[in-house]
């Protein structure tokens, strides 16, 4: 049987990565793309061509690809009520990757995209003839402003709060998946990544790695604070030196989503943590960083009390430095229960990362690489 299946954001630093999946496995695929964000099909061309795809393949995309602009902020993603009725009855499967990954955004900018952007498309759901499975891809950072501790794949709640907005607005946005999947009793999957990472060099083509963008605002941020300065000024900032965070090959994040989409729904909401099975040590990631922008980074217990000009703009993305205070787990049990030995991912270490972050041709720095000692997960705790 053909089965039919929506992406939203195909041109998105992880869904890039999904529609290579899904292509493998699907004739045919329908993208649904921002409305005003340009050329999806050139986008995804380019994506394929500097990947390595042969001419045959990228060829062929006009013709395997439907590409639909929408609006997620909108009531039947801005459509017309007969052009959202004919999307929803030709479509088997949904694939909700769109969203905004702002950390220092505000909530009501962030509801627009990631919650009723979700509330939007379950409506697609809802509406389909073909009772579509809804797969919606989170993020293990649904767990919030708990640092210490296990997270698990069952748990969803606020009792910590959160780090910043953008986290809220994913929890919520998971809230209404629940809520859909009761009120109209249709299974869904659930998939929480951790921070993604990739070893492609930087491309002005390509979607930003997210790594990437902390590395620009912390150059914005010295650039203003002293764009003349010698040397390296030092910046004092709250993070734990045993600190650690979960860091995942983006192709790999991708790999087993689509793999456990290939599983029979259980008829409820099914999650899965698709996380590294060890973590990176926050001084692995200041290293990055301080290689990166001349900088010296100092972790400190608390908020310094006489801020540098520097650190006093920093302070402005609190959202972002909260991270390397860090020392929670991600547990992956269903994940691991599912795909056996198969889950696990290469390394993630000092190189890998440089090589996703550093301009072409910029050697990395002689300096021990503390990946060496890196933490286990949850599931080797």
């Amino acid at each position: 049987m053909v089965v039919h299946v929506a992406l939203t954001g195909a041109t998105g630093f992880l869904g890039l990565r999904l529609l290579r999946r899904l292509l493998d496995t699907n004739r045919s695929l329908t993208v649904l793309a921002h409305a005003g964000s340009g050329d999806a099909l050139h986008r995804i061309t380019r994506f394929f061509e500097l990947t390595g795809a042969t001419e045959a393949f990228t060829s062929g995309l006009p013709a395997r690809l439907r590409v639909v602009d929408i609006d997620l902020a909108q009531p039947r993603l801005g459509l017309s009520t007969r052009a959202f009725q004919e999307l929803a009855d030709g479509i088997d499967a949904i694939w909700h990757s769109a969203g905004s990954i702002n950390l220092e955004g505000d909530l009501p900018e962030l509801r627009r995209t990631n919650v009723e952007g979700t509330r939007h498309l379950l409506e697609l759901a809802a509406a389909g003839s073909r009772r579509p499975v809804v797969h919606h891809v989170s993020t293990a950072f649904v767990a919030g402003a708990r640092r210490e501790g296990v997270a698990y794949e069952d748990e969803l709640d606020d009792a910590c709060g959160f780090e910043n907005a953008y986290e809220r607005s994913k929890y919520e946005a998971e809230l209404l998946v629940h809520t859909w999947c009761r009120e109209h009793r249709r299974p869904a999957l659930v998939l929480r990544p951790s921070i993604l990472v990739s070893d492609m060099p930087p491309h002005p083509e390509l979607p930003s790695h997210p790594l990437l963008v902390i590395e620009r605002i912390l150059r914005d941020a010295r650039g203003a604070a002293d764009p003349h300065g010698p040397g390296r000024p030092r910046v004092r900032t709250v993070g734990h030196p045993h600190g650690h965070l979960n860091l995942l090959q983006v192709e790999h994040a991708a790999e087993v989503m689509v793999r456990l989409a290939g599983r029979t729904p259980s008829g409820g909401v099914d999650t899965y943590h698709v996380v590294h099975d060890r973590d990176v040590p926050v001084p692995t990631v200041v290293t990055l960083l301080e290689q990166l922008v001349p900088l010296s980074i100092e972790l400190v217990a608390t908020k310094p009390d006489a801020a540098s000009a520097l650190e006093a703009l920093l302070d402005f993305y609190p959202g972002m430095t909260a991270y390397l205070a860090h020392r929670r787990r991600f547990d992956d049990t269903r994940v691991r229960s599912s795909l056996g030995p198969s889950a696990t991912s290469a390394p993630v270490d000092l190189d890998y990362l440089w090589s996703g972050l550093a301009p072409p041709g910029r050697a990395l720095a002689g300096s021990p690489d503390a990946s060496v000692t890196a933490f286990p997960s949850a599931r080797n705790a």
